[in-house]
């Protein structure tokens, strides 16, 4: 009879890899559902009430059009692995393992470049310059705080740590960590150290891939031909 000392230890689980974090951009998403409800009205409108070829050249725009619009505002995203960073653009999918990225830059628009020298924009993360201009003051704003903060510490110690007791340290926690900064800058920031934890393992090695995404290509592409066809022939 076998002992519980000698039977071999139950098989432990796999452990499940870690999720793609996924970034995508929520007023792009949001103004793209709203345009594509309005396009999807006026088509259908057209179809149904339209006479003679009205319907058809409906239908062309529709098949022109939709694909477009999702393509510029709902499709665009960008998933960030441990291994890689695959981009979600218009027209193509791009997936790079990080040992192939070079740098992730910042200025009027975010992008990747490659190590061979190649420029990705990431249309997921789009760079407002309103955003940052708004960040840049709530940082002015905090470093003026910082400033005044010893002025305030030394009367907060002249009082016996009033106000702390009083507010329950409400001052301390509206103090954020680090500089503020916009939101898809730190999006940047986030992609950025994942590089440099992730750049130079051995699973984050390969090659770059570039897919068109002919989901998008395809059905513009015809309708743009069915409707030059149908406003050709009257």
């Amino acid at each position: 009879m076998t002992t519980p000392e000698h039977q071999s230890p139950a098989p432990q689980p796999p452990v499940p890899a870690p999720r793609d974090r996924v970034h995508r951009s929520p007023g792009g998403i949001a103004g793209g559902v709203l345009l594509l409800a309005f396009v999807a009205w006026l088509g259908i409108d057209a179809v149904v009430s339209g006479e003679g070829s009205t319907p058809w050249r409906a239908l062309a725009a529709l098949l022109l059009l939709v694909p477009l619009v999702a393509a510029f505002t709902v499709r665009p995203a960008v998933f960030a692995g441990e291994d890689r960073l695959r981009i979600r653009n218009p027209f193509r999918v791009i997936v790079l393992p990080w040992g192939q990225v070079a740098a992730l830059r910042s200025g009027y628009t975010n992008e990747v470049v490659t190590a061979s020298g190649a420029k990705y924009q990431l249309w997921a993360v789009p760079v407002s310059l309103r955003a940052r201009k708004k960040a840049a003051r709530r940082e002015a704003r905090r470093t003026a705080g910082d400033g005044r903060g010893g002025g305030r510490g030394g009367m907060s110690g002249m009082l016996g740590g009033a106000p702390q007791g009083l507010f329950g340290g409400m001052g301390a926690a509206a103090v954020p960590d680090g500089p503020v900064r916009a939101g898809t800058d730190r999006i940047m920031d986030d992609l950025r150290a994942l590089h440099e934890a992730r750049g130079k393992e051995a699973a984050a090695q390969g090659e770059v891939t570039v897919r068109w995404a002919y989901e998008v290509v395809g059905p513009a592409a015809a309708g743009a031909v069915l409707l030059a066809v149908l406003l050709a022939v009257g």
